[in-house]
């Protein structure tokens, strides 16, 4: 079953406290070499602002760094905060990155900030921005499409390369819009559990065929943990535990190393929180991994997954995704 679903990665440039921005993106750029080798469909960077210990800030940036550093892996935005940037501009950054790299660019879309509020408002002071956020992706499809003749404001480049646009969400108002406009749907399941079941249905019960999309396609993101055994993916996965947990209590998400127990670092309430936030967890070794993804295609019929990765030793990182690729053996 899983032979003929894409795994594709979702990454956040996670940086250890004591490494430097240099250090973290070099090593990012070594995981996506590493994907691209062993077959993985997409590598998309997330866009996050003003939290120490995530490298993604320059989305755009980095999307060309990891294009030019590879050969055949798609790259793209997981995603591009609409409401922190013009239209136009990110219709000319991905078309000049669709024109240096052509078929290999994808520009996944969400309207949340991906920072706090006095962040959000450092980025753009006019709060309204989400609220636009259908008519922002219907401009930006008009930018990216053949020039209809009329449009006062074109984007050179950009203007048909018809990059293909995904909707990114964690709740049932993305999922609704990407069914009305007939576009790809990837469910944030890496950090938002709650909404999965009603958004996927939600999806497939509202879904209109369009110009670039003839039935619904779901990708879902889930946060992986993979090692050769259950007990050690058990043990590594307590650096997850510890970066959600910071981010809950507002603190610095610096990459920790595992532990060999989060007992006495978490209150009971925390520790169903934490739990909460990764309940989608792909953790395991083979036998596992394998069984829980074929249980999730079984019950959502999901088209793709993408996966967080988000492990502290970097040769403990490049296993777990080379584990990922011998489940299709």
């Amino acid at each position: 079953m899983l032979s003929n679903i894409p795994f594709s990665l979702l990454e956040l440039a996670p940086m250890p406290k004591g490494a430097t921005v240099s250090e973290t993106l070099h090593k990012s750029t070594k995981y996506a070499q590493r994907a691209d080798e062993l077959g993985f469909n997409r590598f998309w960077l997330a866009e996050h602002h003003n939290m120490l210990g995530i490298i993604c800030a320059a989305t755009s940036i980095l999307v060309g760094h990891i294009a030019s550093k590879t050969d055949r892996i798609r790259v793209g935005s997981g995603g591009i905060m609409l409401p922190n940037h013009s239209p136009l501009v990110v219709a000319e950054q991905f078309g000049t990155l669709e024109s240096l790299y052509p078929g290999r660019i994808d520009l996944g879309l969400g309207r949340a900030p991906g920072s706090d509020p006095i962040t959000s408002r450092a980025l753009n002071s006019d709060m309204s921005r989400a609220e636009r956020f259908p008519q922002e992706v219907t401009e930006l499809q008009t930018l990216l499409g053949p020039y209809n003749g009329t449009h006062p404001i074109r984007a050179i480049p950009g203007e048909d390369t018809n990059i293909p646009i995904w909707l990114l969400g964690s709740s049932l108002f993305s999922a609704q819009l990407a069914a009305q406009k007939g576009l790809p749907y990837v469910f944030a399941g890496h950090f938002a559990p709650r909404f999965l079941y009603d958004a996927i249905e939600l999806y497939k019960r509202e879904f209109k065929p369009s110009k670039v999309l003839d039935k619904p396609y779901i990708m879902l993101a889930l946060p992986l943990i993979a090692a050769d055994t259950d007990e050690e993916a058990q043990y590594l996965s307590t650096t997850s535990q510890q970066r959600v947990l910071a981010l809950m209590r507002g603190s610095e998400l610096w990459l920790q190393p595992p532990v060999d127990s989060m007992d006495g670092l978490w209150s009971e309430q925390e520790r169903a929180q934490v739990e909460n936030f990764l309940s989608l967890s792909v953790i395991g070794g083979h036998v596992s991994i394998r069984h829980k993804l074929e249980m999730i295609v079984k019950e959502l019929g999901v088209d793709e997954f993408i996966f967080t990765n988000d492990l502290y030793d970097s040769e403990k990182r490049h296993r777990a995704i080379e584990i990922l690729m011998e489940l299709k053996r």
